[in-house]
């Protein structure tokens, strides 16, 4: 008998496994904070003796190392990957031996795409195959990017998505559920797909990659690529050169001469407070980046890589979690943080700054007394779509570095649905501009009044 239970990691929209029978498991693509797979384990009453990578990671920084270190298990790391550490290179077609007694079993499949040396692991029940953990290969409804590794490898790499998507296709008996690493909102999928759980039948009629010829489809799949998360390019060297075990004690506490300090350094503090605490009142500054948004993403995404950052956040909960997303992505320690409220991180005699919130119809109103600057922060894939008449268009990701080119006035700035407006909001109104965050869903623009393009 065997299982599989499902680990989240839902801020960078990605999921790992651990897999088993009545006395031992595997645990398949660990995230960076080991001690939720470990949980998993004690709560099954089972011993990890095995860890396996699909592949070296691009998104995020594993606990697959360390993982194995602690439990003694063994580390399996597809063959091809060039890695600095010790570990057990896996082929296509090793068997691996998970569980004796329940008869669990993996089969390793080469499943190149996502990476040139990817690998797919079938979880075998007595010879018979029940799921495949697919990693960044077949996806819900579509497949890992192919782009991530060397530009001059993307075309390549996508054909032989196709081809791996079919082998796996017609290897695997219909009814074998198929456990994705990424694509619940990681930007290693090559597009976003609806559902949380599909089969090997399912994606047969569903998944392009095994509906199209593989011209059709490797035309499609590189012309809807979208921008890749600049911290991307340092975590598969931390992948391959063997991640170090996290800390994730709390950091040192700073007060308000200390915030000061740091800000006037040209260090990053960040409010992790929701986006409507931000605007009210905040640290003249200071960064909003949500912690129930996609915090690890966007902050990874915009900071200078290695700059040391400062949090600030509503209560010791919300900054542990914090801490925790961010060291999945490489973001070592804070450099201090502070918790409860503006009024104790200014110094005595300071306000806190603040900045209203509006409506796309309030944004409607306005434009018909007076100009105003419209700034659209969305992706260029989003854009294309459509887009407010008038407005200028600066990715969010690239703001900080561009925030010369947003033109003198008043700045409304929005997003799909407020979160990155947030972010945009805060880096205008750090830089001294007058900016008002629309928080609203871009969906009531051309309800509101405004003229939505598309060309």
């Amino acid at each position: 008998m065997f299982f599989v239970d499902t680990v989240e990691v839902a801020g960078l929209g990605n999921r790992s496994y651990l897999a088993g029978g009545e006395r031992t498991a595997v645990a398949v693509d660990p995230p960076r904070d080991i001690d939720r797979v470990i949980a998993a384990a004690a709560r099954r009453g089972v011993r990890i003796s095995h860890v396996v990578e699909t592949h070296i990671h691009n998104d995020y920084v594993t606990g697959g190392l360390e993982l194995a270190r602690l439990t003694g298990a063994a580390y399996l790391v597809p063959a091809g990957a060039r890695v600095g550490f010790e570990r057990i290179p896996v082929r296509d077609g090793d068997t691996t031996v998970v569980d004796a007694g329940a008869g669990v079993t993996l089969r390793a499949i080469a499943t190149p795409g996502h990476t040139p040396h990817h690998t797919s692991y079938v979880l075998q029940d007595d010879g018979a195959a029940v799921a495949v953990f697919t990693g960044g290969s077949l996806l819900i409804g579509t497949v890992g990017r192919p782009d991530l590794v060397e530009p001059r490898l993307t075309e390549e790499l996508a054909r032989a998505q196709h081809a791996s998507a079919h082998r796996l296709a017609a290897e695997l008996p219909d009814a074998t559920t198929v456990l994705p690493t990424h694509g619940f909102g990681s930007f290693c999928s090559s597009s976003q797909a609806e559902g949380t759980d599909t089969t090997i039948g399912r994606e047969k009629t569903a998944n392009e990659a095994l509906t199209q010829d593989v011209d059709t489809f490797v035309a499609g799949l590189l012309a809807g690529l979208d921008d890749i998360p600049a911290y991307y390019a340092h975590m598969g060297p931390v992948n391959a050169g063997g991640p170090t075990a996290v800390d994730l004690t709390p950091p040192a506490v700073a007060d308000a001469e200390e915030i000061a300090a740091r800000l006037a350094a040209g260090e990053w503090v960040v409010d992790l407070r929701n986006r409507v605490a931000f605007a009210a009142g905040h640290v003249a500054g200071s960064f909003n980046f949500e912690a129930e948004g996609q915090l690890a993403t966007y902050l990874a995404w915009l900071i200078p890589w290695g700059k040391p950052v400062t949090l600030l956040a509503e209560s010791a909960e919300q900054l542990a979690a914090a801490q925790r997303e961010l060291v999945r992505v490489g973001i070592e320690r804070p450099a201090a943080a502070a918790t409860g409220e503006p009024s104790a991180w200014v110094r005595d005699g300071e306000t806190p700054a603040s900045f209203p919130r509006a409506t796309f119809a309030e944004l409607a109103g306005r434009r018909r007394g007076e100009d105003v600057v419209v700034l659209d922060v969305r992706r260029a894939s989003e854009r294309a779509a459509g887009f407010v008449e008038g407005s200028v268009h600066i990715p969010i990701h690239t703001l900080h570095r561009r925030l010369d080119e947003v033109p003198e006035g008043e700045v409304w700035v929005h997003c799909a649905g407020g979160m990155r407006a947030a972010i945009a909001a805060s880096l205008l109104d750090a830089a001294g501009r007058d900016v008002v965050a629309v928080d609203d869903a871009y969906d009531n623009a051309e309800k509101a009044g405004l003229i939505v393009r598309n060309d």
